[in-house]
């Protein structure tokens, strides 16, 4: 049906590409592209069925994307390359009024922040170009945001309260590790918590506040209120919510080693001085971390994501809570990565695959809630994430 093109050669590269091979009816040509040819070319060889094509590109380089896109003519760019490139992606897809779509927010290299406006403020040129992007088609955010989006469809007269929450609780045995890129993680991870109350943001200090919350087939887990992009899309886009959270889970150790990392200044995003050379010390400490794209193989236990809403249906009072539980055993064994990579790869995959069947339709630049989620939800169990639900249960919170 249609040539794609997938940008970032980590664990979430490497379930898009399987994921596409898998499905040659709707992704008739594939190619893989990094700054890495070589990651490109494991991947295509480890997981791609003999249909993957792989390049080299520096994603950050507007002009090097452009002559890759014009050289292959895809129908879709995937980016799941990392956050600071996703404007000089979108250019090069303006510039070849190619679809584009994206797992993350955009997010500037020299703070650790992120939020849509950068890329919300391409709409009108991509609605001009008569061209769709769709930002967040990952897990969190992504089908975090389909569930809500469900809900206010088929559940919801009005939804007043949001909670999404994210369990990991698997164990890769290593002291420290974090579960995609390092650099990009530890930075979400150390911002300040932020929700959305009565109409305004309420900032919280990191980690500030903690409840622990039941996760189905889990139990209990410490979860701590964290800042996460979708919320700012979701109450943009269903202003009847109230109040917005976002939950996720750390252990003590982990929180421990995290605090080290930030006193000891390791964390940091300016470059210091070492030996007359500039060294930015977060980006020296992803190299002597262990790298998330092989903590698959001894990884066990699962995650659990999902969404606990509360609102009106017909007049009367309902709680409802979606989720997903994903083994890393299984996702590893079906792709070679651990299960925070495969629940972002396959919504990836699947939203590449609503565009280019045109189940999702639009000019612009879309959030993933705007779409219809039905034809979503439809498929995403039969490809590796089925989905639970549950009606006027107590949600905890």
């Amino acid at each position: 049906m249609s040539k794609v093109l997938i940008i970032g050669a980590g664990g979430v590269g490497r379930v898009v590409a399987s994921k596409c091979a898998d499905n040659p009816e709707v992704f008739t040509e594939i190619m893989l592209a990094s700054r890495t040819l070589s990651k490109c070319e494991a991947i295509a060889r480890e997981v791609g069925k003999g249909r993957i094509q792989t390049a080299q590109v520096n994603a950050d380089n507007v002009a090097e994307v452009v002559a890759l896109i014009n050289r292959f003519k895809p129908g879709l760019v995937i980016n799941v390359a990392l956050p600071y490139q996703d404007l000089p992606i979108m250019d090069a897809c303006l510039e070849t009024g190619v679809n584009y779509l994206d797992t993350a927010n955009y997010e500037p290299k020299e703070e650790a922040k992120f939020e849509y406006s950068w890329q919300w403020a391409y709409h009108d040129r991509f609605k001009e170009k008569g061209i769709m992007a769709v930002l967040g088609c990952g897990f969190d955010p992504g089908v975090t945001s389909i569930y809500t989006a469900y809900a206010a469809k088929h559940h919801f007269d009005e939804m007043h309260a949001l909670d999404i929450v994210d369990c990991n609780a698997g164990d890769h045995g290593k002291a420290f590790a974090t579960n995609f890129n390092p650099e990009i993680n530890i930075r979400e991870i150390t911002q300040k918590g932020k929700y959305w109350e009565n109409g305004k943001w309420v900032e919280t200090e990191p980690h500030e506040i903690k409840k622990v919350l039941n996760y189905p087939e889990i139990g209990p887990r410490d979860s701590y209120l964290i800042f996460h992009e979708e919320l700012e899309s979701l109450v943009k886009n269903f202003p009847t919510l109230k109040r917005a959270r976002f939950w996720m889970t750390f252990g003590q150790e982990y929180l421990t080693h995290l605090r080290v990392i930030q006193n000891i200044g390791m964390a940091r995003i300016d470059p210091v001085k070492y030996k007359g050379v500039d060294v930015i010390p977060l980006e020296f400490l992803k190299y002597v971390l262990p790298d998330p794209g092989e903590l698959g193989e001894n990884y066990v236990g699962e995650t659990s994501i999902g969404c606990r809403i509360k609102g009106i249906k017909d007049g009367q009072e309902k709680t409802y809570y979606v989720w997903n539980n994903c083994s890393h055993e299984k996702a590893y064994e079906e792709t070679g990565t651990q299960a925070v990579s495969y629940t972002t790869g396959v919504p990836a995959m699947l939203g590449a695959m609503m565009v280019l069947t045109e189940k999702w339709n639009g000019k612009g630049v879309f959030n993933v809630e705007q779409f219809d989620p039905d034809p979503f939800m439809e498929k995403i169990g039969e490809y590796g994430l089925p989905w639970n639900e549950a009606v006027n249960v107590d949600l905890e919170l």
